[in-house]
C-alpha cells in the first residue's frame, strides 16, 4: 500500500459495539444503488460469521439489477422484526436517508453506527466511521472484515466488489485510487468474478428501462454548459413501475459542451429527485447539501419539494451561483 492511501481503520467502539450485538438491523438508503446493496449484504455476511443475527433493511425495493448477489432475497423493507440492539446505518449521509426503516422513536435509545463514505455527511450517529477518500463504503467494508477478522470468501467478495464497481463506474472516476485496485485484486483472488459484475450492474438494462431512457432522452437541454433532463410520472406510465431512468444523468455528462448533468425524476406528492454528475473541477455536493441532500464534488443528490419547472430554476440558479464562485 503506497504512503498516500494507507489502510482504513475502524473505530474501536465501532468495533466493540458490533462484537457485543446480537440482533443488529443494517439499513442501507433510499432509492439503493450498487453501493448501498453491496455494502449492507457484505456487512451482513460479515456479522452472520459473527454468529450473530442481523437484519437487511432498505425502504425501497431491491432493483432487479443487484438480485444475483447473495443473500439479496434476505433483504426486508420492514426494521420493526425482532428484538434489535444495534442499528448500522450503511452509505447514508444524513438519517433522512435510512427513510421510514429507521423509527427514530423506538430507536432512540439504541446506538447507531453510520459507516459512509460521503464527504457531506452530517455524522448523525452515536459513533461514526466516515472515509470522504474512500471510493465507496464498499471500500470501507472490505476494512471491516480485516479488523472483525473476518476471512474473504467468493460472496462476501462479490458483494464488496459490486459496491466498488458501480460507485467508480467500473474504476473510471477520479477516486479510483492505488489502494481501490489493491482491493479489487484482493477480491477478485478470493472468488468475485469482475467481468460478471460489470457485465451485470454496468452494461444490462431492461427493455423497460431503455424506454424509459428514450423518453428521458428527448427532453435534453444544454444551458451553458449544463446539460439536463426530464424524467416525469407521464413518462413510465405502463413501465413496470420502474421510477428512476438509472444511468442516464451520467450518459448526457458525455456530451462535449457539458460540464455539469442533472436529471430531474418527478415523485409522487408533488417532489422532485435531483441527480447529479459533473466533471472534474466542479462541484455539485455544494448545490445537493443546500437543497438538503448530500453527495460528492462529482456525483451527488437531493429530493426538493416543489414543482418541476420551479425546482429546475431553483436548482440552475444554484449551480450557476456556484460556477460565479469557482
Amino acid at each position: 500500500m503506497t504512503q498516500n492511501y494507507p489502510p482504513l481503520t475502524p473505530p474501536s467502539a465501532l468495533l466493540e459495539m458490533l462484537h457485543l450485538a446480537r440482533r443488529p438491523l443494517l439499513i442501507a438508503h433510499l432509492a439503493p444503488d450498487g453501493d448501498a446493496i453491496g455494502s449492507l449484504l457484505a456487512t451482513g455476511l460479515i456479522l452472520h460469521k459473527m454468529g450473530k443475527d442481523p437484519i437487511l433493511a432498505c425502504q425501497d425495493r431491491i432493483p432487479a439489477t443487484f438480485r444475483f448477489l447473495p443473500n439479496a432475497r434476505l433483504v426486508t423493507q420492514d426494521g420493526s422484526d425482532g428484538d434489535i440492539d444495534v442499528v448500522v446505518s450503511l452509505d447514508s449521509s444524513d438519517p433522512t436517508r435510512m427513510g421510514d426503516v429507521y423509527d427514530a422513536g423506538r430507536f432512540s435509545e439504541l446506538p447507531l453506527l453510520v459507516i459512509d463514505h460521503h464527504i457531506t455527511n452530517v455524522e448523525f450517529g452515536s459513533i461514526n466511521w466516515v472515509e470522504s477518500k474512500a471510493c465507496a463504503t464498499a471500500e470501507m467494508i472490505y476494512y471491516l472484515a480485516q479488523a472483525l477478522d473476518t476471512p474473504l470468501d467468493p460472496d462476501l467478495a462479490t458483494c464488496i466488489l459490486t459496491g466498488m464497481v458501480t460507485d467508480t463506474r467500473g474504476f473510471r472516476t477520479s477516486n479510483t485510487t492505488p489502494r481501490a485496485m489493491h482491493i479489487a485484486s484482493a477480491l477478485m483472488a478470493a472468488g468475485a468474478q469482475l467481468n460478471e459484475i460489470t457485465e451485470r450492474t454496468l452494461n444490462s438494462r431492461s427493455y423497460k428501462l431503455i424506454q424509459l431512457w428514450a423518453h428521458v432522452l428527448d427532453t435534453v437541454q444544454l444551458r451553458g454548459d449544463i446539460i439536463s433532463a426530464n424524467n416525469t410520472i407521464a413518462m413510465r406510465y405502463d413501465l413496470d413501475n420502474i421510477t428512476r431512468a438509472d444511468g442516464v444523468v451520467s450518459f448526457i455528462l458525455g456530451a462535449h459542451e457539458a460540464k455539469i448533468a442533472v436529471v430531474f425524476t418527478e415523485l409522487p406528492e408533488g417532489k422532485i429527485e435531483c441527480s447529479f454528475r459533473a466533471r472534474p473541477g466542479n462541484d455539485v455536493a455544494s448545490v445537493a447539501f443546500a437543497l438538503g441532500g448530500g453527495g460528492h464534488p462529482l456525483a451527488a443528490g437531493c429530493t426538493v419539494e416543489g414543482a418541476l419547472d420551479d425546482v429546475r430554476g431553483q436548482v440552475f440558479a444554484l449551480l450557476e451561483q456556484s460556477a460565479t464562485a469557482r
